[in-house]
């Protein structure tokens, strides 16, 4: 499937980076603390969505 370029769901070259230095210090890390971490980011991801979707009907 060819991917569309220019779409909001696109990274950024910058976020691309960061992404791979993600990557790269999650590969140092145990089992258990990558577990730890899936798990934070989840959370943090979902309060991002409470308080975007806040922000929508405060609009």
């Amino acid at each position: 499937m060819e991917k569309l370029k220019g779409l909001p769901g696109d990274l950024t070259l910058e976020q691309q980076f960061q992404l791979h230095r993600i990557k790269t210090q999650l590969r140092e890390l145990s089992q258990e603390q990558a577990q730890e971490y899936v798990v934070e980011m989840a959370r943090q991801m979902m309060v991002k969505d409470n308080l975007v979707k806040h922000l929508l009907k405060s609009a």
